[in-house]
């Protein structure tokens, strides 16, 4: 069953909280475009779009707008006959926008219907903050007049908000020079309200009498190439100010056109639905922007996690490659093996007469308790070491990757010198673990004798010397170590060895050994997948959650299934 689309104000206010809350935290490439773009679109969503479907016959708003210097605020006060808003030669002049409506249409703009983000303020002097909004007789009902601030304004607050008014406007009065029509500025925003479909006059001000029909066509000319033949073009010729306004004649144009427009319900219904429609037409391309950035982020967080994976991962190869590798069995351990197993004749006789270890296991494994105990903590030191210096190398390698990754720098900024090493409580964890692991060992040696009770009476005296042995032999290899060190630490492992296989039985004793490394592998693991949590949290807070992406992409689909079951 086929459930029916969602109304066109619902499904765009969804939407719009969707972009609101778009995860965009990573410092990547584009991102604050993207996060511009999206704020731009929440607040055309709910400064103009939102207000203007739930009230298509409220009055139209008219935006004067344009470049620091044009005269927006005199031709404001020229249209009213009247100073209502700030004009002089100090820039930034326009501080706080002014909305100018009839007496009748005070309560269609004294709530937060339109710009509810601006709070509103009335009274003479100078505002600087909010929206000012005053009435005039100057202006029939159906019609509101709105001074913005300088689009290229030095104050970058004023330049966001003049961005803002402009795509709260029913219709743009966008005000250039004679000197300055060619700019760029102005010019990117009249290819924006080209996109949006922005119904759109243009009044070209400061024209010298004998230039103005040259000047006129030719910026007749780019707005035809530009896509804007549609606008309309009102030209003001360079004469003196009576009053600080210009002359009657120079602005009875424009004034007569906007009263035209707010005396035909179905002229100002046109220019409503022009620019409703074209607002509604550019979100495809807007959102989908918005939607490719998010998904960027996802991919920057997928390489940063896979920067810190590989480096731990190669932390965790380099703790097995070290226990293979015989590295341990060098220094402290060798010297408390060699005290342990013993050396020379004992050694010797240990391995000619394999039949006469069951009469020494009890004495050899039971006669040098501190012994056993000073090889255990030998080797759980030399394992805590390697543990230390493989956490320190991966934290170093992930931070040398995160450097040249998007948004890594970002994720960095203030925390560098904590990550590039091991967390300090690293190293207490790291000898738990050993500890733990060795326990663990002992463990399995009681549970390998448990049973055989001939055996288990012999081990019962010596378990700790007997899973030392164990240890050793889980680092037993002579990939680490050269000359004298490969006979005494090869030759005695093969002795301890051949002690246990006395005991258990030589299959046991290689399973034995492989299950106690492939514990002490998972402890690594387990140890080292915990320390890389540090950098994995920062991505997971930073990256987009789940599902985020295909809830833009749902939203965006539900407004296009709203407008299409509106028409």
């Amino acid at each position: 069953m086929s459930t029916s689309a969602p109304r066109l104000p619902d499904a765009l206010e969804a939407l719009r909280d969707r972009l609101d809350e778009a995860p965009l935290h990573l410092d990547v490439p584009g991102r604050d475009d993207a996060s511009r773009a999206a704020r731009a679109v929440v607040d055309q969503v709910d400064d103009y779009l939102l207000p203007r479907l739930r009230d298509l016959d409220a009055p139209l708003l008219a935006v004067v707008g344009g470049s620091t210097g044009a005269g927006k605020s005199t031709l404001v006060n020229s249209l009213l006959g009247a100073h209502v808003t700030t004009a002089g030669v100090l820039r930034p002049t326009t501080r706080a926008p002014v909305l100018v409506c009839s007496p009748a249409d005070r309560d269609a703009f004294a709530g937060d219907r339109v710009l509810p983000g601006l709070a509103r303020t009335t009274g003479e002097g100078e505002v600087t903050g909010g929206l000012r909004l005053l009435v005039s007789d100057a202006l029939p009902p159906g019609l509101a007049v709105l001074d913005a601030p300088d689009v290229d304004s030095v104050v970058e607050t004023n330049r966001e908000l003049a961005g803002q008014l402009l795509a709260a406007a029913d219709l743009w009065i966008f005000v250039t020079t004679a000197a300055r029509y060619a700019d760029a500025v102005p010019w990117e925003l009249l290819r924006t309200a080209q996109e949006r479909g922005t119904a759109l006059a243009v009044v070209l001000d400061r024209v010298p009498p004998e230039a103005t029909r040259e000047i006129a066509d030719d910026l007749t000319g780019m707005l035809r190439a530009a896509g804007l033949s549609g606008a309309r073009l009102f030209v003001v010729e360079e004469r003196p100010l009576n009053d600080g306004l210009l002359p009657e004649d120079q602005v009875e144009p424009l004034r007569t056109w906007l009263h035209g427009l707010a005396a035909d319900q179905e002229q100002r219904a046109a220019v409503v639905r022009q620019t409703l429609a074209g607002a509604l037409d550019s979100l495809d391309a807007r959102v989908d922007a918005v939607v490719q950035a998010v998904v960027r982020q996802a991919e920057a967080a997928d390489a940063l996690r896979a920067g810190a994976e590989a480096a731990y991962e190669r932390a965790c190869t380099s703790v097995s490659d070290g226990v293979a590798g015989g590295a341990l069995l060098r220094g402290e351990v060798l010297a408390r093996w060699q005290e342990f197993v013993g050396t020379g004749e004992w050694m010797r006789t240990l391995q000619g007469q394999v039949g006469r270890l069951r009469d020494r296991i009890t004495a050899t494994l039971t006669g040098r308790p501190s012994a056993g105990a000073g090889l255990q903590q030998a080797l759980e030191s030399g394992v805590e070491v390697l543990l230390r210096d493989a956490a320190d190398e991966a934290a170093e390698r992930t931070v040398t990757a995160w450097r040249g990754t998007p948004g890594g720098p970002g994720l960095l900024a203030g925390r560098q010198a904590e990550l590039e090493a091991a967390a300090p409580e690293f190293p207490e964890r790291a000898s738990a673990e050993v500890r733990n692991w060795q326990g663990a060992v002992l463990d399995l040696v009681r549970s390998e004798g448990a049973g055989k009770r001939t055996r288990a009476r012999t081990l019962s005296w010596g378990v700790n010397g007997a899973g030392a042995v164990v240890m050793v032999a889980v680092f037993a290899s002579t990939g680490g170590l050269t000359g004298g060190e490969v006979a005494v630490a090869g030759g005695t492992t093969a002795v301890g060895q051949r002690v246990l296989e006395a005991v258990f039985g030589d299959s046991a004793v290689r399973a034995l050994a492989a299950r106690a490394r492939k514990d002490l592998e998972q402890r690594t693991d387990r140890l080292l997948t915990g320390e890389r949590q540090r950098f994995d949290a920062l991505v997971d807070a930073a990256a987009p959650p789940p599902g985020s992406i295909d809830d833009l992409r749902a939203a965006a689909a539900e407004l296009s299934a709203a407008r299409r079951a509106q028409r």
